[in-house]
């Protein structure tokens, strides 16, 4: 039963290769435990169980390590997109493209200048 309340929660975490992972059921409390690439996906995953949840469920426990902790992400540009727009999206405000420009110079040498399929770093700020 508590399977199925998060069956979004681990839907995502197959959507986003998550590695290891393992879901077990015991007394109606559901564990689930796996590796993560980046914080931003372990972010994604915890965003999905306080969705279903709430702040503090009793009926999940996560452990959810993450791969590769020097970088928040790492994005794929696709068309259309600014880097401010893809700040927005990793951090909530757009005027932070300035620390994705910074950690991308060796590929960028004008924010206002990405082409698709660019692999860029988010990086931790």
């Amino acid at each position: 039963m508590v399977k199925a309340k998060y069956q979004e929660v681990l839907n995502l975490g197959e959507t986003l290769n998550i590695k290891d992972g393992n879901v077990t059921e015991e007394n109606g409390v559901l564990k689930v435990k796996g590796t993560a690439n980046t914080q931003y996906e372990k972010n994604l995953l915890w965003d999905k169980i306080k969705e279903i949840g709430g702040d503090n469920p009793s009926d999940i426990m996560a452990n959810i390590t993450v791969a590769d902790e020097s970088v928040f992400a790492r994005h794929t540009v696709k068309s259309g997109e600014t880097l401010g727009k893809i700040a927005k999206q990793y951090y909530g405000n757009a005027s932070k493209y300035q620390a994705i420009f910074k950690a991308n110079s060796d590929i960028l040498k004008n924010p206002d200048v990405i082409h698709p399929d660019q692999e860029l770093i988010i990086p931790n700020l």
